[in-house]
C-alpha cells in the first residue's frame, strides 16, 4: 500500500497545482545547410539563456528546419510563411534564422521583428564571419526581447530597466495564458475575454507597429488623399455642403470615412487572419485586433494631418471674399474649419482608393512597421 504524502509534501503539491508555472513555446526555424549547423546547438541553449533572466515563465524551444520560402523572397514573405508555421505548430513565438539577405524597401537590414505576427527574423550572412555563434546567440536573445515589446533591454538595475522587466513579465504571463472556451450561450463572451485578458500584450503589439507611421508608408494613398483634398478646396459645392452640415453630420462623416478606409485597407490586402483550429483562436483574435487598431489609428492620424493641411491651405489660398461669394454670407474662422473638416473626410475616402493600388508588400510593411536595425545598429 502506498504511503500517504506528508503534510509538507501535500502542501507543496497543492501550491504547485494552485500556481502552475506559465509555459512559453518558442519555435526556432532555421534554413537547411550552414544556418542549421550554426543554430542547432544555440537553439537548445536559448531556453537556458531566457530562463536565466527570471521573467516568471518557463521556456521551451523547438527547432524546425524549413526554408519557408524559395529565394529570392521579400522579407514580408518570410514573416508570413513563419507565421503560418507558428500557427501550424501552435507555438507562442517564433524566430527565424535565414541564409537570405533581408531588405525593407531597398534598405538592407540584419534583422526584422513583427510582434503582431509573433515572428522575428535574423539574417545569418549579415552577422559576419567572425564569432558567428556568440553573435547569433546574443541576437536571438535580443529578438525575443523585442517580440515582447521591451526592445530587448532586460539588463540593468535602473528604474527604466526594472519597469521594462515588469512590463515584459506581464506580457509573457498573458502570452502563456490560454483563454478557456465558453460553451453555448456564453460563447459570445470569448472575444472580450481574450482581448481584456491579454490587454497588455495587445497594447504592446499595437505600439510596436507604430501606427502613426502608417500613412507615410502608403505613398499612393497619400497622393490620392491630397488630390481629393485639393479638389474639395476649389469646388464651391463642397463649400456650401460643409457650411450647411451641422457638427453631428460632420462627425458622422469623419467616423464613416475613417472606418471605410480602414476596412478597405484590411480587406483589399488580406490583413485579416482566420483561425483554422480552435486552439489558435486566441492568437488569431489578438492578431486581428492589433491589425484593426493599427490601421484605425494610422488612418485617424492621416485624417488629422489632412485636416490641418487643408485648413492651413484654405486660410492661405481662399480669401474671405472668395469664400463668402460661394457661401452667400460673411465668412468666419469656423467656416474654414467646417470646410477642412468635411474635405478631410472626402480626402480620406480618396486615400482608400489610392490604398487599393498599393502592393500587398507595401501595405504589410506599413501596417506592421517591424523593428529593424538596418545599418544603424552595429554588432560589437
Amino acid at each position: 500500500m502506498e504511503a500517504a504524502p506528508t503534510k509538507p509534501e501535500a502542501a507543496s503539491a497543492g501550491q504547485q497545482r494552485a500556481e502552475p508555472q506559465a509555459d512559453i513555446v518558442l519555435g526556432v526555424i532555421v534554413a537547411p545547410g550552414p544556418a542549421r549547423d550554426v543554430t542547432a546547438k544555440i537553439a537548445s541553449e536559448l531556453a537556458h539563456d531566457l530562463e536565466a533572466l527570471d521573467l516568471g515563465v518557463e521556456w521551451r524551444t523547438e527547432l524546425a528546419v524549413d526554408r519557408l520560402v524559395a529565394p529570392p523572397a521579400q522579407t514580408t514573405e518570410i514573416i508570413d510563411a513563419a507565421r503560418r508555421k507558428l500557427l501550424d505548430e501552435d507555438w507562442d513565438l517564433g524566430v527565424v534564422v535565414t541564409d537570405l539577405p533581408l531588405r525593407v524597401g531597398r534598405r538592407p537590414v540584419s534583422r526584422q521583428v513583427s510582434p503582431t505576427h509573433g515572428i522575428a527574423v535574423a539574417s545569418l550572412p549579415a552577422l559576419g564571419a567572425l564569432h558567428l555563434a556568440p553573435r547569433l546567440r546574443r541576437t536571438l536573445l535580443e529578438l525575443v526581447g523585442e517580440l515582447v515589446g521591451d526592445g530587448g533591454q532586460w539588463s540593468g538595475d535602473g528604474a527604466l530597466a526594472r519597469l521594462r522587466r515588469r512590463w515584459g513579465r506581464g506580457v509573457l504571463q498573458e502570452l502563456a495564458t490560454d483563454t478557456a472556451d465558453r460553451p453555448g450561450a456564453l460563447r459570445f463572451l470569448f472575444v472580450p475575454e481574450v482581448v481584456f485578458g491579454h490587454l497588455r500584450l495587445l497594447l504592446g503589439m499595437v505600439r510596436a507597429n507604430r501606427p502613426w507611421h502608417l500613412a507615410a508608408g502608403l505613398y499612393r494613398a497619400l497622393l490620392a488623399a491630397v488630390v481629393a483634398g485639393a479638389y474639395g478646396l476649389v469646388t464651391s459645392d463642397i463649400w456650401r455642403i460643409s457650411a450647411t452640415a451641422g457638427s453631428m453630420r460632420l462627425a458622422l462623416a469623419s467616423i464613416a470615412s475613417i472606418s471605410f478606409t480602414s476596412g478597405a485597407v484590411i480587406v483589399a490586402h488580406g490583413l485579416w487572419e482566420r483561425a483554422t483550429d480552435r486552439r489558435l483562436r486566441d492568437q488569431v483574435i489578438l492578431f486581428n485586433f492589433a491589425t484593426a487598431a493599427t490601421v484605425l489609428i494610422g488612418i485617424a492620424t492621416l485624417y488629422a494631418a489632412l485636416f490641418l493641411l487643408i485648413f492651413a491651405t484654405a486660410e492661405l489660398l481662399l480669401s474671405p471674399d472668395a469664400l463668402a461669394s460661394g457661401l452667400g454670407h460673411s465668412v468666419r474662422t469656423a467656416d474654414y474649419a467646417r470646410l477642412a473638416w468635411f474635405t478631410a473626410s472626402l480626402a480620406t475616402v480618396g486615400g482608400a482608393l489610392g490604398a487599393g493600388l498599393e502592393s500587398d508588400e507595401a501595405v504589410r510593411e506599413a501596417a506592421y512597421a517591424s523593428s529593424n536595425d538596418g545599418d544603424e545598429r552595429k554588432e560589437s
